[in-house]
């Protein structure tokens, strides 16, 4: 799938908000870190354990300007566009820390946040010019909305057709069957009114989300119908796929929500991908692969289709310093399959190369472009710690965590109190098992509460536990602080 089509103003507009960018970072360079991820995939974990451990100068061992003496600190600072929602992080940080903890909102809108970093670099003539500093621009937003980008590519007979197409499939069967009712019922050369709209668009939703439910994601543009922000119910919102029909009067229901694709691709997507998207350095995108896994092989498929789409979009590729003023590229991608602290660490090594199956396609497209590209297993926010039990005369390794109220496995149903030992289950040694044979991995799955009795630094602050949170940061943003 190509990358988002783009209009000369597109380019013109891309152009100087990079000029702007590049001019407010003479003396002080900036790094623009795109984190995104579909429904669930831990974005708000992973920047608010990112920020915290960067002012707190937490344990990261992995991250070479710390772990060589050369990181100064951090600060928050106060972000240059004032038109776009600040990460909440203090809100996020107050949840994980309450007595009892919880996790913070999931992102539901896009949200920035600048962190300045001093340090002294390793080169030889940083004796001669002191300690440096570096912006670094955390831009969080839904990887729903990134599924979007392929319509600007697609009119909406394509969009149509291939939408109807996938809610026909018999694996859609269920959570399709009202739409399609409703769009049988409904005679779309009649004259347009907003209240056929209206039933319409709901439906789709409905059917949108119901496959959300069942891990179903390439299904689900578009991405704002699920995650609206401030546009909800507005009447960009309000339309469905149709059947093609010989030509509509410019006053059929078919002509008003054709009509309003248009202006959702115009008003809503493209602004989306000329104001932000294309504007970002670096990319970390994080992958839910656990929730797939236990969903099913089905889910796994349609994660890899969905992620395979998403990272089309990029536009990424080696940077030229002597272009970056005017035009950004994406220069490394980290893929992370979030949620490593929900197995043992001894499948830590295959849930990355499930991970690296699954996002292969779109990391040799990325290379051939130019751009560097890793992959990692881990976990922002350590809900479990590890240990063994005996069962059958066998030792097995375990899990120890306290599951979220609610969460069932066996017929058990737990209050979100009492800490338990869970053998997780154990990762096929070969990925492509996944895709071949199609039998679901036996995983004992829960979502676990966040860590309830946590450390203090010297200084008093919160230590947040992570698996390899350290390895990301080094990847992502080590060589600029070089």
């Amino acid at each position: 799938m190509p990358q988002p089509p783009t209009h000369i103003t597109d380019e013109l507009g891309i152009a100087l908000s990079n000029l702007a960018d590049s001019a407010t970072g003479v003396f002080t360079p900036t790094l623009r870190l795109g984190v995104t991820g579909l429904s669930r995939a831990g974005k708000t974990i992973f920047i608010t354990a990112l920020v915290h451990n960067l002012l707190t100068q937490g344990r990261l061992p992995g991250f070479a300007p710390l772990a060589d003496g050369r990181f100064i600190g951090a600060r928050l600072a106060e972000y240059p566009d004032a038109t776009i929602p600040r990460f909440a992080y203090e809100q996020h940080l107050a949840a994980l820390t309450a007595n009892p903890p919880t996790w913070p909102e999931s992102t539901r809108r896009i949200s920035q946040l600048r962190i300045v970093l001093k340090y002294q670099s390793a080169k030889w003539w940083s004796g001669m010019t002191g300690p440096a500093t570096l912006n670094l621009d955390i831009v969080d937003y839904p990887g729903e909305w990134l599924l979007d980008l392929p319509l600007l590519g697609l009119s909406f007979a394509e969009w149509s057709a291939e939408a109807l197409d996938r809610a026909r499939q018999p694996g859609h069967a269920d959570e399709a069957a009202e739409f399609l009712r409703e769009l049988d019922g409904t005679d779309i050369g009649k004259q347009a009114n907003d209240p056929d709209a209206e039933r319409l668009a709901n439906a789709f939703t409905t059917y949108l989300r119901r496959s959300r439910e069942h891990g179903a994601l390439s299904t689900l543009p578009p991405g704002r119908f699920l995650l609206p922000g401030d546009l909800e119910g507005s009447p960009a919102l309000t339309f469905a796929p149709l059947p093609q029909r010989p030509a509509q009067a410019r006053n059929s229901l078919h002509a008003m929500l054709e009509n309003r694709y248009e202006a959702y691709k115009a008003q809503v997507v493209r602004p989306f991908f000329r104001d932000h998207f294309a504007r970002l350095d670096r990319q970390v995108v994080l992958v839910d692969t656990l929730r797939a896994l236990n969903t099913g092989p089905a889910a796994v498929s349609d994660l890899e289709t969905a992620l395979t789409a998403v990272l089309a979009c990029f536009r990424q590729g080696e940077a030229n310093p002597l272009l970056r003023p005017f035009s950004r590229r994406i220069d490394r991608i980290l893929f992370a399959a979030t949620k490593a602290d929900h197995v043992h660490h001894t499948s830590h090594d295959r849930l990355e190369a499930i991970l690296n199956r699954l996002v292969a396609s779109a990391a040799k497209r990325a290379r051939f472009a130019g751009a560097q590209t890793r992959s990692i297993a881990m976990a922002g926010i350590r809900a479990t710690s590890e240990g063994t039990i005996r069962e059958h005369g066998e030792t097995l390794p375990t899990l120890i965590g306290t599951p979220l109220a609610g969460e069932m496995l066996d017929g058990t149903t737990y209050d979100g109190k009492t800490e338990i030992a869970l053998f997780p289950g154990d990762l096929p040694e070969r990925p492509d098992s996944l895709f071949e044979n199609g039998q679901p991995v036996a995983l004992n799955f829960l979502r676990f509460a966040p860590p309830q009795r946590l450390e203090r630094n010297a200084a008093g602050d919160p230590v947040l536990p992570h698996i390899r949170l350290d390895r990301a940061l080094d990847y992502l943003i080590g060589d600029w602080m070089a």
